[in-house]
């Protein structure tokens, strides 16, 4: 901009400004100190955190108001959200959530390129016909937008329970369904988890409260039990602290009940965040409170479970980081009893497991990208290597249980779309089974996918994907997307989407670096970015980011930065570091003030993660991974783009608001600092397609116009 103004007043022109909504004035600081373990932490915005003051919620408004204005003047912007209904049309519908009963009933969600959102069909058998049951869009007749975030039917599959939740709050209202959509009572409200007891009773775990802002939302939670045509109100309790001292649950632990059908067995899991889960066997459906068994403490490390009709299957990183599985019998299912039948591989972690009537099935990810499938017999000889159809990033299993041999194994990559087979093991066949018709990319001919190991701040060798055009030229002007995460040992990929497919069209070079906090490489590397150890997550990005523009493929004024959700600490803290790297930045519902997480109401239950500021070094790991906390005056920060949800029960919406606001008042260079709220929506999880499809082309353009791509240039500069 100044540059700009200087060739102006040499050239005697009078510079004619695009015309946007005013722009805000910066928020006004208010410190704040507080002291934690005799370090003193000020915070100017914490006002912010009353999110029901009116001035916020102005200030709010107004910075949402100027953002969507300087999005809108984006010229290209609505013919990339075009090409991307585009691209999303060329399948006759997109299949979700599909789950086959014993009697080969299919219930599943299928939303077509003119849906909002999955609706619920079923149909008998692959070949059968399907009949509609649910259109989310009319379930109420009221100003709310739900959508269908899970299903499960009954065992005899002549009933079916869907969980709604309106504009994306995630707050559970649970409606149940015969076969022919008839809806056989009122629904179950603030339902998180759920599950059938026989064919006639639904178990739940119930949030304590529907606003998101509310402290015990997410404590001492109970889990129900609710017998079919009786009211809510009427429900007992079944699980608890109070209801069952004996297993010691904490207020910020989640317990969840687990009915098997075909073993007529009840498990318990009392969870957080942390991979490891304790778990509790009980006697059928009687629950009684005090016949609870232990089968796997949270020292033991069990993060999975598969049963077959006389073992159950354990999957632990107990001295393992990549995972073994641990076979127990049925007859004495303590994981402590058990032994182990799948050593830990040395290629990778294993990353999933299921049973069939023949035995067990599991995937290995090697090199942190490609999955293998593997099957191990029920007679307990060696796990052999299944030869998929093609190389896969991804490999996903389901089947119908152990009483059964079928398996459906879905299949996907950077460049290749899903696609779902069954598998035949007596006859070592795949057969395509598509549940829609596949869509045609040709667009994919000219995708390469590349695999590169990149050294990180300590010599630490990181995984790191790109996709981008073949004819690319290494000449550091191409625009690019940094895109991570790196948080509860959750992998990034690889994946297909029409979204990524969008952006390369563009010339776009869209790269994941595989950063410690994910479980690529197994558990040792998620702890290697977890807690006090969290700055590899950032520290690695940075690499990343070096070694593109050391390699040719951008440069610091074609990079952009991308992360959401936890994802926001890969972004703000690599920004707040390395700014001269960055053209741009987007935080998506980020945390980034993670000192203040703990006074949220999904923050205690984050604490295995990141920490706790209860303990003198947690807190200083906190501290250290504040995005809020490190911005600094003066400092000239890359454009950035924050987004936050007025409905989000992840990240509440003052964590963004905080950021953005400090780094207003903070930054140096001429570059805008966006702050965009959704208030009619959450963290994402639920959103309608349209508002996926607005949002991605938001933040896909704000990208490409700070990269200097001359398709996304404002006619005159904006007057920021």
């Amino acid at each position: 901009m100044k540059r700009f103004l200087l060739l102006c007043m040499l050239f005697n022109l009078v510079p004619v400004f695009a015309q946007v909504a005013p722009k805000p004035e910066n928020a006004t600081p208010k410190v704040v100190k507080d002291v934690y373990h005799g370090i003193t932490v000020e915070d100017p915005y914490r006002y912010m955190e009353d999110l029901n003051d009116p001035d916020v919620v102005n200030w709010l408004r107004s910075n949402t108001d100027y953002a969507e204005a300087v999005l809108n003047t984006i010229p290209e912007k609505d013919a990339l959200l075009e090409k991307i209904r585009e691209l999303d049309s060329r399948t006759a519908a997109k299949i979700m959530n599909v789950s086959i009963t014993d009697n080969d009933t299919y219930y599943y969600l299928k939303m077509t390129p003119q849906d909002e959102s999955g609706k619920l069909y079923v149909r008998d058998g692959y070949e059968g016909s399907e009949k509609l049951l649910l259109d989310p869009e009319k379930y109420k007749d009221n100003d709310k937008t739900y959508t269908i975030l899970s299903l499960e039917p009954n065992q005899t599959g002549d009933k079916v329970a869907v969980r709604l939740a309106p504009n994306g709050s995630e707050n559970g209202e649970l409606l149940i369904l015969d076969k022919s959509g008839n809806k056989l009572e009122e629904p179950l409200d603030l339902v998180e988890v759920f599950g059938w007891l026989g064919n006639d009773h639904i178990v739940y775990t119930k949030l304590n409260s529907a606003d998101i802002k509310d402290m015990d939302r997410q404590l001492n939670l109970k889990v129900y039990r609710h017998e079919l045509g009786t009211a809510q109100t009427e429900d007992k309790v079944l699980l608890s602290s109070a209801n069952n001292p004996a297993l010691d649950i904490k207020p910020e632990e989640i317990p969840i009940i687990f009915y098997d059908k075909d073993l007529d067995r009840t498990f318990a899991f009392v969870v957080t965040v942390n991979k490891a889960a304790k778990i509790y066997i009980g006697e059928g459906d009687k629950l009684n409170p005090n016949s609870w068994k232990q089968l796997a403490s949270q020292d033991e490390q069990v993060s999975n479970f598969a049963l077959s009709s006389d073992a159950i299957y354990y999957l632990s990183f107990q001295d393992a980081p990549n995972f073994k599985i641990v076979r127990s019998s049925i007859n004495d299912p303590a994981f402590s009893k058990g032994k182990v039948v799948v050593e830990e591989p040395e290629s990778g972690p294993i990353d999933d497991l299921v049973t069939t009537k023949d035995g067990l099935f599991y995937t290995v990810k090697s090199n942190g990208v490609e999955s293998n499938l593997y099957f191990l017999p029920k007679d307990g000889q060696q796990p052999k290597q299944i030869k998929l159809p093609f190389t896969a990033g991804y490999v996903g299993l389901s089947s119908k249980g152990p009483k059964f041999s079928d398996l459906w194994v879905n299949l996907s990559g950077w460049t290749s779309p899903s696609k779902r087979y069954k598998y035949d093991l007596a006859s070592n066949t795949f057969t395509l089974q598509p549940l829609s018709t596949p869509a045609d990319y040709p667009e994919l001919e000219n995708l390469v996918a590349k695999e590169v190991m990149v050294t990180s701040h300590d010599g630490v060798q990181v995984p790191v994907s790109l996709v981008y055009n073949k004819d690319t030229k290494l000449d550091g002007s191409n625009p690019t997307i940094l895109y991570g995460y790196g948080s509860y040992g959750i992998s990034t990929g690889p994946f297909f989407s029409p979204l990524l497919l969008a952006y390369t069209l563009y010339d776009g070079v869209f790269v994941v670096p595989h950063v410690r906090g994910g479980g690529e490489l197994g558990d040792d590397w998620h702890r290697a970015g977890q807690k006090l150890n969290k700055p590899n997550t950032w520290k690695d990005a940075i690499a990343a980011a070096e070694y593109l523009i050391e390699e040719g493929y951008t440069s610091p004024e074609k990079l952009t930065i991308m992360g959401g959700s936890a994802g926001g600490i890969f972004v703000g803290r690599a920004i707040t570091e390395r700014p001269d790297l960055f053209a741009a930045a987007i935080p998506a519902v980020g945390a980034m003030n993670t000192v203040r997480m703990e006074e949220t109401p999904n923050g205690p239950v984050n604490a295995p993660e990141f920490g706790t500021v209860k303990d003198p070094e947690e807190f200083k790991g906190l501290l250290e991974m504040d995005s809020y906390h490190h911005l600094k005056d003066g400092t000239e920060y890359p454009a950035t783009l924050v987004t936050s949800g007025m409905n989000d029960p992840r990240v509440i919406a003052w964590e963004p608001a905080k950021f953005a606001a400090r780094m207003q008042n903070a930054n140096a260079s001429d570059n805008p600092i966006l702050l965009l709220t959704d208030f009619d929506s959450g963290h994402g999880i639920g959103d309608q397609k349209s508002k996926t499809f607005e949002n991605f082309a938001n933040m896909f353009s704000f990208s490409l116009w700070q990269s200097g791509h001359p398709k996304f240039q404002p006619a005159t500069p904006i007057n920021d």
